[in-house]
């Protein structure tokens, strides 16, 4: 179990699946040092409304192996969430890529190291697997590099493997397959088509609707997560956080139509399409190993989930924080 008297550290707070972590973890009675990244308007993202006398928020930067080091000073076990996630952005600026998912993933293991923490647990994605080549995707599946964006995921896996290879590094490797919620950035799908129809849009801009996707509500992935830093004799395993079930775009957003009471045509924008051989036609996780080694289940069903994320984009408070005449690469 993840040590009470110590302080969990949850790098990426700021961000979407990090916030949601962050808030989980203080409801379970967890000290939580929380990083955001440096900025000079001192916003802190997601946790900018947050306030709880067990949260400390730092400002810094996963590149500075310094910073890294005093960061984790005192910590026990670590969420290492922070990486840049866009996969449209690593087309157009993929050494970043390189400099926040590879070295800030080394720099947080190096510093992981130096402090002696129980656990640490980092952050993969399911797109290190590419297209399927079988379904359900099991953790031992070849991994495919099909965008910058997961190139640099398969090398920030591999730094931290090798972290617990060489040094006896107490890492697990967090694999979540498709994770959506409240706080999404809409170059996401699901968000995307949320907040045009919010809005008011009734063409509805969307890219490629055919691939599928095992969709994760984020208050499953978080306790995913949580699992994995409480389960005993885990270290070194790369395990997927996966629901085991598959639904296109296309059945997805007609889904979100029908909760959303909404008569909406679909319109393809070529902004939103990848290369052609950069998208990922299908992705199932095998999520047998998650559930063999703990108690996690997904609790909700994607139509929960879903109804829970129409809820909070259409509160007039969260659609303004979008810019849903404008595609967010």
């Amino acid at each position: 179990m993840i040590n009470k008297e110590k302080t969990v550290l949850v790098t990426g707070a700021d961000g979407f699946i990090g916030s949601h972590l962050t808030e989980a973890l203080l409801a379970d009675g967890y000290r939580v040092r929380a990083l955001a990244q440096y900025n000079s308007f001192n916003y802190w993202g997601w946790l900018d409304d947050v306030r709880h006398p067990n949260l400390e928020i730092i400002s810094g930067d996963v590149r500075d192996g310094d910073f890294c080091r005093e960061l984790t000073r005192g910590c026990g076990t670590v969420f290492h969430l922070a990486a840049l996630i866009a996969i449209p952005y690593s087309y157009v600026a993929p050494d970043s890529y390189v400099d926040t998912n590879i070295r800030g993933t080394l720099n947080m293991c190096q510093a992981a190291r130096d402090a002696a923490v129980d656990r640490i647990i980092v952050t993969s994605t399911s797109e290190v697997y590419g297209t399927a080549l079988s379904v359900p995707i099991p953790e031992t599946h070849p991994r495919q590099p099909q965008s910058p964006y997961s190139a640099t995921k398969i090398g920030a896996d591999a730094i931290a493997s090798s972290f617990h290879n060489a040094f006896d590094l107490p890492v697990v490797i967090a694999r979540p397959f498709n994770t959506y919620g409240p706080r999404q950035s809409a170059r996401a799908i699901i968000p995307t088509i949320i907040s045009q129809i919010a809005a008011g849009q009734r063409q509805i801009k969307v890219g490629d609707l055919t691939p599928t996707r095992d969709f994760n509500y984020v208050a499953d992935t978080c306790r995913g997560f949580i699992a994995l830093a409480s389960a005993e004799g885990i270290e070194g395993r790369d395990i997927n956080i996966a629901t085991g079930t598959e639904v296109s775009m296309e059945q997805t957003l007609h889904t979100i139509a029908r909760i959303m009471n909404a008569d909406v045509e679909w319109i393809t924008d070529p902004a939103r399409l990848r290369p052609s051989k950069s998208e990922v036609r299908r992705l199932c996780g095998d999520n047998s190993l998650i559930t063999s080694l703990t108690t996690w289940r997904p609790a909700h069903s994607l139509e929960d989930g879903l109804r829970k994320t129409v809820d909070w984009f259409v509160r007039p408070e969260n659609l303004a924080k979008y810019k849903t005449d404008i595609y967010n690469r």
